[in-house]
């Protein structure tokens, strides 16, 4: 069994529950622990690095330690998380002056950073650790005919990473092999499947952030999907719950599902749907659950 220190971050176990439950099931069938960190503390989300960098460096590696000290690495689903765990990391590698002044705070709580871990977003875990044809092997009903959009956000490829080839940022293709080794059909998505979903900028002009969502939401619709697919409880929130706010802003009628990643390689390992969260939707994935999977799955 591989073990890893899950950051569920703030919004898995109430807005994203849904991601939380569908991520423990199909780590559970991939023969995955994600052990929740103790004590954890939010990673500074994406705007606390512009009010405070120091005590946001210190937020994120307060985590990273105790992650350390369990001796496991880090799994964040939440795309922001991801960045902020994944940059302290190598930043604090880059920094020892920097890491002297957080290490100087951590001693409150008796803990440590010494770089020693990885971190890791979970369907990178799913697709480069455990492997798709792992993946597959735990297939019992293929979500055969099913169009998805693959949805990977902006803050998940963005900034490049050690390693990362430009490609890997602006055309990336391991969501779409996942999918495809679920089952499902990856349409072409591309460029707006990187493309940012407006974030928080709903909050500060909801006519810009409502037009980005606008394009992503009639993109996938034009393209043939049944259903979109995130990795981000923010990106989820954004593409889902906006759009009623979109379709009387730009005289559209837009209704597409837009489900977690998690949630249809559940239905497609023969997960019970309640199981994944699925019925809590806004827009209802139930005509994905019974065309595409079988009402024997529920």
């Amino acid at each position: 069994m591989k073990e890893y220190a899950l950051f569920p971050g703030c919004s898995l176990e109430k807005m994203a529950s849904s991601y939380y439950v569908s991520a423990v099931e199909t780590a559970r069938k991939l023969d995955v622990e994600l052990k929740e960190l103790e004590d954890w503390n939010c990673c500074g989300a994406t705007t606390y690095f512009h009010v405070d960098e120091l005590l946001a460096y210190t937020l994120s590696a307060r985590n990273l330690a105790m992650a350390e000290k369990a001796g496991l690495d880090l799994v964040a689903p939440c795309s922001a998380c991801y960045k902020n765990s994944y940059f302290t990391n190598v930043y604090l590698k880059e920094d020892p002056d920097l890491a002297d002044h957080i290490n100087f705070a951590l001693q409150a709580d008796d803990l440590q950073f010494s770089g020693s871990i990885k971190v890791r977003h979970l369907i990178e875990v799913y697709v480069d650790e455990v492997g798709l044809e792992e993946v597959k092997s735990q297939v019992s009903h293929p979500l055969d005919g099913l169009r998805v959009a693959p949805y990977y956000g902006c803050q998940m490829v963005r900034p490049r990473k050690e390693g990362q080839e430009i490609r890997d940022v602006e055309q990336p293709r391991y969501f779409e092999r996942l999918l495809s080794a679920i089952g499902a059909d990856p349409i072409d998505y591309e460029p707006l499947k990187v493309h940012c979903c407006g974030g928080s900028l709903i909050l500060t002009s909801r006519r810009a952030a409502l037009s980005l969502v606008r394009n992503l939401l009639q993109s996938a619709v034009d393209r043939g999907a049944d259903v979109i697919a995130t990795t981000c409880p923010l990106c989820q929130v954004n593409l889902e719950c906006y759009q009623n706010q979109v379709n009387q802003e730009f005289g559209t009628e837009l209704s597409v599902p837009v489900m977690y990643f998690t949630q249809l390689m559940g239905l497609a390992m023969g997960i019970k749907p309640e199981k994944l969260g699925i019925g809590k939707e806004l827009v209802s994935a139930a005509p994905i659950v019974f065309s595409s999977v079988g009402a024997e799955a529920s």
